[in-house]
Parts: C-alpha cells; sequence; structure tokens
C-alpha cells in the first residue's frame, strides 16, 4: 500500500465536516453504532474513501450522478481496481439507492463487512 499521503488530511477533515446528506444519512443512521469501526473520508494511497473499515478491509462509496459520467466511471474503477490490489473490497451504492431501498443498503455492508472480518 502506498504511504499515507499528509496532503489529503485537510481534504479528509473538511469533506467530514461538509458530508452530503446521503453520507450523512448512512453514517448516523447506520455506520457510526455499528460492531465493526468504520471511517469516515479515510485518505488510502492517492484516495480519500467514503467509509472505511479495516478490520473487514471494506470501502464503502456513495455515488452522485456526477459518477455516472464515463470520465468519472473510468476514475471509480481505476480507483476500485488500486484498493483491491491492496486488498480492500469496494461496495458502491448510488444516492438514490440511500433513499430508496437504505435497508437493503445496509444489510449488503452488514454482509459483506462479516464476510471481510471472517478472512
Amino acid at each position: 500500500m502506498k504511504a499515507y499521503r499528509e496532503d489529503l488530511k485537510a481534504k479528509a477533515q473538511s469533506l467530514r465536516k461538509n458530508m452530503t446528506r446521503e453520507e450523512r444519512h448512512l453514517w448516523y443512521d447506520f455506520l457510526r453504532a455499528y460492531p465493526l469501526q468504520f471511517r469516515r473520508q479515510k485518505p488510502i494511497g492517492d484516495y480519500i474513501l467514503d467509509f472505511y473499515c479495516s478490520r473487514a478491509g471494506l470501502a464503502v462509496e456513495l455515488d452522485g450522478g456526477q459518477h455516472y459520467e464515463s470520465e468519472a466511471m473510468a476514475y471509480d474503477a481505476a480507483r476500485s481496481q488500486y484498493l483491491q490490489t491492496v486488498g480492500i473490497r469496494v461496495l458502491r451504492f448510488s444516492n438514490r439507492e440511500i433513499w430508496e431501498n437504505f435497508t437493503g443498503v445496509c444489510s449488503a455492508i452488514k454482509a459483506a463487512a462479516e464476510a471481510g472480518q471472517e478472512k
């Protein structure tokens, strides 16, 4: 894994203070109290992960509409590939899924976190 990038620390702190509505909903209504500790806006290599659980080797990413443009999709694919090479599984959910299927999103995260912890 790449060394910690000090320059991403301030950006990550800013992102934590300015979470999207969907990130706040997932954090305050599920992940904050989850038995396996998740971190918000965690720098890993050249990237900042929305949510990261080191014990499960799991990143959870919430994608707004801009993530479905071709350039952003290519960036996200390269990002996910890098994270997989360092042993981090990536779960992606659209912002719409947070509002329309919150229980399903939480169930998927729980299943992935439990499976990751068993490794």
